[in-house]
């Protein structure tokens, strides 16, 4: 007998058979699609400028490049088993301060800058500096950098936090303004774009 559901349940009519096994298809794809969601992938929308050009939001949305918002995926178990890299675009949970300064708070996606111990320093051209070393940063337009009113500041990273920002300098509401993010605070790295079809890649 090839029907698993009739040797479990020899005496149910046929019909009751058929539906239960759909009930049990169904739920079980939402039970893999939660559990992708919940420790392997998940996609996240672009809803701000503070990334551009890097990754788009939606026109008409307040220096947004794009007709179409970038959707992307961020791998949610890869800091499971190695720490978080600088240059690496991660999608993090933000401090409570966030919401004070930024009139939202919630769930960001930024470039991680300073790790922890880092001192890091912005200087007057808008150039970021680690520890004394200037750092590469080709993600970041002259005209973003210019713009940018932190120039002139230098802030500490504490032990097991991570210092953010936005590749958009001057509209990026981020680690300048409401301080590092624990460890514990980060979802995971965006590592796929995936939405609109012009802009699908790998990061």
């Amino acid at each position: 007998m090839s029907d698993p559901l009739a040797r479990i349940f020899p005496g149910l009519p046929r019909h009751v058979r058929v539906v239960l096994d759909w009930v049990i298809t169904i739920a079980g794809a939402i039970a893999i699609v939660l559990a992708l969601k919940q420790w392997v992938v998940n996609p996240y929308r672009i809803p701000s400028s503070s990334m551009e050009p890097t990754l788009h939001c939606a026109r008409p949305g307040s220096g947004c490049e794009a007709r179409f918002g970038d959707r992307v995926l961020a791998n949610r178990f890869i800091y499971d088993f190695e720490d978080p890299k600088r240059g690496q675009i991660i999608v993090f949970k933000t401090p409570p301060l966030a919401k004070l300064r930024c009139g939202a708070g919630g769930t960001f996606v930024k470039r991680l800058i300073g790790l922890p111990g880092d001192t890091v320093h912005e200087d007057e051209q808008g150039f970021i500096w680690i520890d004394g070393k200037k750092l590469n940063e080709p993600y970041v337009q002259p005209s973003r950098r210019l713009g940018d009113t932190n120039r002139g500041k230098t802030w500490h990273v504490p032990a097991g936090e991570y210092f953010f920002m936005g590749d958009n300098r001057n509209s990026s509401c981020d680690s300048r303004y409401w301080g590092a993010v624990p460890r514990k605070n980060l979802i995971g790295e965006v590592f796929f774009v995936y939405w609109p079809p012009n802009r699908i890649s790998f990061r």
